[in-house]
């Protein structure tokens, strides 16, 4: 005898991501595990929840199907009693999520946790790298005071220059015939004058 009932349709890869990062928090709350919405983020983006990143009008944002957030979730409550040590709750840890996501919820600023700690090898790169721009700035100030006094030389020498071609226009001017018209011009007249006969 065969079951002649009709299976349940496939749900298409699509449909499964239907979460939001809100939802996924309200799931984890429920949980017991109030996550923030940073949190659940880097989980996204660790690839710990199963999720699709789209674009919308306002940026990017994560779709997460159901299912990677339930197992997700029992995941953790299958790690925390063996992290916190004699099946204790980490009470503190918990509230401490559960205030920062109501701070995060009234429209506060990233908390400290969700920030990249600076190390001190970032210090040191931060403390090269304004000695290098230092080093340029010195550097390029020596460079024009250098060129000023290029530009200063140069400035005189144009000066003395002028200077000297009029000296020179002074001589001259009593030697090419007190300064009626051009050398070429007297050349072109006398030989205009020279071409006719009398």
């Amino acid at each position: 005898m065969t079951d002649d009932q009709p299976r349940p349709a496939a749900a298409s890869p699509d449909t499964e991501y239907s979460l939001s990062i809100e939802d996924a928090a309200a799931l984890y709350e429920r949980a017991g595990l109030p996550r923030t919405f940073r949190t659940i983020q880097r989980y996204c983006a660790k690839g710990h929840l199963d999720s699709h990143r789209i674009e919308t009008a306002y940026g990017e944002k994560y779709l997460i199907t159901p299912a990677s957030v339930l197992k997700h979730i029992a995941y953790i409550e299958e790690v925390r009693p063996a992290t916190a040590g004699r099946d204790e709750p980490r009470q503190v840890a918990a509230s401490h999520d559960q205030g920062t996501r109501s701070f995060e919820e009234a429209g506060g600023a990233a908390t400290s946790r969700d920030e990249p700690r600076q190390t001190a090898a970032s210090d040191e790169m931060m403390s090269r790298y304004v000695g290098h721009l230092e080093g340029e700035n010195a550097y390029l100030r020596e460079q024009n005071t250098v060129k000023d006094g290029q530009i200063k030389d140069l400035t005189e020498r144009a000066r003395e220059t002028n200077y000297l071609i009029s000296g020179l226009q002074k001589m001259l001017t009593p030697l090419l015939g007190g300064g009626s018209g051009s050398f070429s011009d007297r050349d072109e007249h006398r030989a205009g004058a020279g071409d006719n006969p009398r």
